[in-house]
């Protein structure tokens, strides 16, 4: 995403000490957002959209429009598209399938299309325009987009119902 030149902003429901432990250890991986924030930074926490907005206001970017929501749960969805921001669900390694790399390797394949599948679900549910199995694997759906937006189009246009990366 970096490559792409995009501003990168994280939004969520823990408390600020949580966010900051977790921050140190995303950073060890590699992961540092231009902006992160939490329920406590806003006038309201998810679904509200007041996370998005400042995000968006300290990270100096708009129209909202053309901004992507990817989160992991239905509520991070709703946030997304309360803010009017296309949505991407992650399925695989978020927390509607909630399995660690080990659990999720030793799970039969049924097992797992089963995971997936209700993940989608959840996610396609709650208003997901697309999903993906995991963060890595939007830069396909992050490149429709850009097609979308470049026609003109918004989130708004794209309905909400079989739109999906990686099945």
């Amino acid at each position: 995403m970096r490559k792409r030149g995009l501003a990168i902003g994280s939004t969520t429901g823990y408390t600020r000490p949580m966010l900051d432990y977790l921050l140190d250890r995303a950073q060890e991986q590699g992961l540092d957002p231009d902006v992160a924030l939490c329920p406590g930074d806003a006038p309201e926490g998810r679904p509200a959209p007041w996370m998005c907005y400042l995000a968006a206001m300290r990270m100096k970017v708009y129209p909202m429009a053309a901004m992507v929501k990817i989160g992991d749960t239905p509520v991070d969805i709703e946030e997304g598209l309360n803010a009017g921001m296309w949505t991407i669900g992650v399925t695989r390694t978020g927390n509607e399938v909630g399995l660690t790399m080990d659990d999720w390797q030793q799970c039969a394949e049924p097992a797992r299309t089963a995971l997936l599948a209700g993940a989608r679900q959840r996610l396609v549910a709650a208003g997901a325009h697309y999903t993906a199995e995991s963060v890595a694997e939007c830069e396909e759906i992050l490149e429709e987009i850009q097609t979308l937006l470049d026609r003109g189009e918004g989130p708004w246009r794209v309905p909400a119902s079989d739109n999906t990366a990686n099945g």
